[in-house]
This record gives structure tokens, C-alpha cells and sequence, in this order.
């Protein structure tokens, strides 16, 4: 007979944690990549006996290559039970683990690695041997050759795990530099210390009620904070397994993740709100005839805007495959507080908002007849403290108000690497002399002591006076007008008469360019009618032109740089649109004024 689990919630970090089981329960499942939901089982996950060894002996090689403790060591991986076994490594040898896409996408995200890379002054870098030739290569073409790289699945006979050391680790010991997305030029690495991964990690285990030994898993990268501190480190840290797949595979086929969670009996897993929508829209009834999802306690949902529409129709879709009415849970969390501040269990509870109000940053019930917006909860905080303030003054609001979401706790990073001004202007104290508190760049309202996000301070429209957000927009523009894609963003730009608004859009295949001006007319009249806006440009683009980040954020500024630069393909741009991006390029000729990459 195995034994019992270790408990989470007495371990003090990962490395406790993975060398326990290890110990306790050797051939226990740890993690696994499933490249074939359907047809693979067990086999396809590897035990901590296996996890262990390999991370003791990433610590020997990292070590023998002369790499001291706290040395950063940047991960370049696929999605795949190796990356584990790497970032077990580096917190084994006492180092400091940089998760980081592999640069083989685009010329963006290749720049974007070299200066995770550069800013992090990584000393090494671990990859698998599927991809180590493109990474030598991407390194020899950007200056970082020099750098040792190494293969997890061809590691030298010499990297003896007897030879393992355990480092020394205190609850103020750097674990991870997580790397927000962000600008090319200036990426920011958020600080994540053991202390505070593990009290996040607990907060997530608590709030989800995930007992020692559950699995959890999904299609989320690792390099994400949702997937690296959501996913994979939970499972670990509580003496379950993580079951890994492909977020490509979900793209291609929803279904395949629902199937994962099926087969290999997930109790959780998490994804934004647009991969429920999808899985909504794309995933067939005979492919839902064959699932079983009555063991998937908690869904969580968050990283982008939670609505309510969403979290009703995944629920009543895939009831009769068993899902909980409750198990699909609204959540909030951002990689500054390493990932959960707050989280909504149980019943959906939302509030119809005044939308007039809302723009004169009132919480409000709207009145019958009223245009208003449904809000969801994303409940109350985890183990952190949650404050709403005004963003200008720091003073907490007061009665109905809106404001600037601030946390503090445990589990609130400290600070950016490198990064002393940034981490001054986000880790800040508030006007009572009480913090350091996180200014997350969240609008949002405490009613009745939970939490409810209105949108984004840097993504707020200011258009003659009024403060919009640009996700109302979009989604309403979709709601009324079923032939446009799953993605828009809404943007203002600066001009010399004032912030100008675009509408950016994107369209299925079935819409053809010259059906594009009488598209764009229907919008701009749903605009005029719900809004009463006049935008300066209405864009429609195909599938996929418009950048997210890796968790399926929409990147509404570098959408908004992507317009000014020409490089945003297009289907149809109205006249407004190219009058605009005219005027630009001619001030930004003269006196250099187009908006940051950010």
C-alpha cells in the first residue's frame, strides 16, 4: 500500500514538497504531456521518482557548469513534462527559473526572448532536444551563444543525482522571474519569491478545495503565470499530478481538452473566457456524447474580462455531459501577486449596472429600462487584502464607487527585477500610510465584500469626456452582429484635436472585402444607437490578426501600434480609418508622436 499524500498546506516550498513524495510514494503520477487526449492513459505520465531525479541531477549539471546560487536560468521550452523537470531543477540547485516562449515563433516574439534573456542576464539555458537545434540557432543569430545550453531528455551520464545538495531556501529566496507581457524594449520581471508561491499556491488549493493529490491540467503554456502557478505548480506542491497538452491542440480541436480532463479525471482546470466561449461554439454534439465531465469540480475562469453569458452557456451546454452547475468559478488574479487575489465559488453572482453611471465611475443598479452591463463577481480574496482607491489620490472610495484595485499579502511579489522606478510607481503606499500595496491597473468595485472588475485603467477610452471601456464595445458590436470573429479591440490615439477613437475587428472567412463598407456601416449605426459614438476609424481584419498574449488576452495597445505602423493586415479600413492613420504618420514625421509598443 502507497502512502498518504504530504499535505500542501504544511510544506514549506516545491522542493520539499516534490522530494517528499518523491520519498513517500516514488511511482505516484507527477506530470505528463499528452499529445493524444483520445487515446493516451496513464502511461503517458511520468512518477516523482522520475521528477526528482531529474531535477536533482538539472541541479548537478547546473552546478558543474559553474552556475552559483540565485543564477537565473532561462527555460525555452514546448509544452512538455521536461519543462517540469527544469524548473524543479533550477529551484533544486537553488538558482532562479525564467520561463519564456521558445523565440521560433515570430520576429516579435524572438526579440521579446532575447530581452527576457538580456534583462534576467540569464547564465544558462535548458530546452529539450526537440527544439535545441533552434534555440542554438536563435542564440548564435542574437549574441547569446555563448550561453551554456542544455538538453533535459540528454543530460551528460555525469549529472549524478547522489550528488545533489539541498540548497539552502528562506521565504525571501527569489524562485522565479515571471515575465509580464509586455514591451520588447523593456520587459518586466516580476520577483517571485518561495514564500510567496507557496502561500499563493495554498490560497489556490483552499479556495478551489482541492484536497493532497489532486490533478490538475489543461492546454495553458507554462511560461504563463496560469499555467506555471495555476497549473502546474499547485499539483506538485499538494502531491498530484499535472496532466499537460498542447495549447495548439485546443485551437484545433476544444473538444481535445474537454477529453483530457475526462480521461485522466482532472478535478481542475483554468482557461480565459474566450476558450469556454469557444468550446461553446466549436465543440460537436457527438464529440460531447463520448465525455464524462462530472468529476471536474472547478473550472476556473479568469486573465481576461469574466462574462456572464459565457459562464451560463458553458454550464447549460455541457450539463448533460455531468458538469456542476457551479463548477465553472469566476476568478481574478494577476502575476504581480504571483496569480490568485480573489474567487467566486458556488453560485454565478453578477450585478446590472448602470452604464451611464459606471462612466462616472459609480457602481450602480441599473433602473428598468436603463442601458446597463452585467458584472460578474469575482468573489472575495483568497489570502490577500483588497482595497479599491481612487488612482489619483489613493484614498480609498467610498459607497458605490470605482476604482483602482490594490492588493497586499503574502503572496504579492517584491517588486520588478532590475526595475527600481517600476517597482516604486507599482508597489506603492497608499494615502493612510498603510502598504506597500500592489496597484494592479485594475478598475473594479468592492459590493457586499466581493469583488467585481470594470475594466483596465490604461484601456479606458477617454472620448470627449467619457470613459468608456473598449471590451462593452466589443462585445456589443459581436453581440448584434453575428458574422464578426470572437476578437476585437477598441483604442483611442492621441491627435492634435484630442483622443480618437478605432474599432478594430475581427472577421470569418466568409466575408469579402467589398462586403466590408457596408459591414462597417451596420457598426458604425450599432455604435451611434448604443453608444452614441462617431469613431474616427472602423477596422475589420482577418482571424487572428489581432495579437493576445500567450493566455488569450487581447493586446489592445500593441493593436493600436500594430494600426499606426500599417502592419495590421486588413480586410476593409473605412475612410476615417485612413484619414487617421494620415494624420499620424504626418505628426509622427515631425515630432515623433505614435503610441508606445506596449
Amino acid at each position: 500500500m502507497s502512502s498518504p499524500p504530504v499535505d500542501p498546506l504544511t510544506g514549506p516550498h516545491l522542493v520539499a514538497a516534490i522530494s517528499a513524495m518523491a520519498e513517500a510514494d516514488p511511482e505516484r503520477k507527477a506530470v505528463g504531456f499528452v499529445r493524444h487526449p483520445e487515446h493516451e492513459g496513464e502511461e503517458a505520465l511520468r512518477s516523482y521518482a522520475w521528477l526528482d531525479a531529474t531535477a536533482r541531477r538539472v541541479a548537478v549539471l547546473l552546478r558543474t557548469a559553474g552556475l552559483g546560487t540565485g543564477a537565473r536560468v532561462l527555460l525555452l521550452f514546448p509544452q512538455s513534462e521536461e519543462f517540469a523537470a527544469a524548473y524543479a531543477g533550477c529551484l533544486y540547485a537553488g538558482m532562479v527559473a525564467v520561463p519564456a516562449p521558445l523565440p521560433t515563433g515570430t520576429s516579435l516574439e524572438a526579440a521579446r526572448v532575447v530581452g527576457i534573456a538580456n534583462d534576467a542576464e540569464a547564465g544558462a539555458v535548458l530546452t529539450v532536444s526537440e527544439t535545441e537545434a533552434d534555440v542554438r540557432e536563435w542564440a548564435d543569430r542574437t549574441g547569446l551563444g555563448a550561453l551554456p545550453l542544455f538538453s533535459v531528455d540528454e543530460l551528460p551520464g555525469d549529472a549524478d543525482p547522489d550528488m545533489w545538495r539541498e540548497p539552502e531556501i528562506r521565504a525571501d529566496t527569489v524562485a522565479v522571474l515571471q515575465y509580464t507581457s509586455g514591451s520588447t524594449g523593456s520587459p518586466k520581471g516580476v520577483v517571485v519569491t518561495h514564500g510567496a508561491l507557496a502561500d499563493n499556491v495554498r490560497s489556490l488549493l483552499t479556495g478551489f478545495e482541492l484536497g493532497a493529490g489532486s490533478r490538475l491540467g489543461g492546454w495553458l503554456p507554462m511560461y504563463h503565470d496560469m499555467g506555471l502557478f495555476g497549473l502546474l505548480s499547485p499539483a506538485l506542491f499538494s502531491g498530484g499530478a499535472a496532466v499537460l497538452m498542447s495549447g495548439s491542440a485546443f485551437l484545433r480541436r476544444p473538444s481535445l481538452w474537454l477529453t483530457l480532463i475526462d480521461r485522466f479525471d482532472l478535478a481542475f482546470s483554468a482557461a480565459p473566457d474566450f476558450a469556454y466561449d469557444y468550446c461553446v461554439r466549436r465543440v460537436k454534439p457527438e464529440e460531447m456524447d463520448r465525455l464524462d465531465l462530472s468529476r471536474w469540480r472547478r473550472a476556473a475562469n479568469g486573465s481576461e474580462p469574466v462574462r456572464a453569458e459565457t459562464l451560463r452557456a458553458f454550464a447549460k451546454e455541457f450539463a448533460p455531459a455531468g458538469l456542476h452547475p457551479h463548477a465553472t468559478t469566476p476568478c481574478y488574479g494577476l502575476a504581480e501577486a504571483t496569480l490568485l487575489v480573489s474567487l467566486s465559488a458556488g453560485e454565478l453572482r453578477t450585478r446590472r449596472v448602470d452604464v451611464a453611471e459606471l462612466e462616472n465611475h459609480r457602481f450602480v443598479e441599473a433602473a428598468a429600462g436603463r442601458p446597463s452591463r452585467e458584472v460578474v463577481s469575482c468573489g472575495r480574496p483568497t489570502s490577500l487584502e483588497i482595497r479599491v482607491v481612487d488612482p489619483a489620490t489613493g484614498k480609498p472610495v467610498t459607497g458605490d464607487g470605482v476604482g483602482e484595485i490594490r492588493v497586499r499579502g503574502a503572496s504579492t511579489a517584491r517588486g520588478y527585477w532590475q526595475k527600481p522606478e517600476a517597482t516604486a510607481e507599482t508597489f506603492v503606499m497608499d494615502a493612510d500610510g498603510s502598504g506597500p500595496w500592489l496597484r494592479t491597473g485594475d478598475l473594479g468595485a468592492l459590493y457586499e465584500g466581493e469583488l467585481y472588475v470594470t475594466g483596465r485603467i490604461k484601456e479606458l477610452l477617454i472620448v470627449h469626456g467619457r470613459n468608456l471601456y473598449p471590451h462593452d464595445i466589443e462585445h456589443e458590436l459581436r453581440a448584434r452582429h453575428p458574422e464578426l470573429g470572437t476578437i476585437g479591440a477598441a483604442f483611442a490615439l492621441p491627435t492634435e484635436e484630442g483622443e480618437a477613437m478605432v474599432v478594430t475587428h475581427e472577421v470569418g472567412p466568409s466575408i469579402r472585402p467589398e462586403q466590408g463598407p457596408e459591414l462597417v456601416t451596420a457598426l458604425r449605426a450599432t455604435l451611434a444607437r448604443e453608444f452614441g459614438l462617431a469613431p474616427a476609424g472602423v477596422v475589420l481584419v482577418r482571424r487572428g490578426r489581432i495579437p493576445r498574449t500567450s493566455s488569450g488576452k487581447v493586446q489592445r495597445r500593441l493593436t493600436a501600434r500594430l494600426f499606426t505602423t500599417g502592419e495590421l493586415a486588413q480586410v476593409h479600413a473605412d475612410p476615417g480609418a485612413h484619414r487617421l492613420l494620415a494624420a499620424l504618420r504626418e505628426a509622427d514625421d515631425r515630432d515623433g508622436t505614435l503610441p508606445p509598443l506596449t
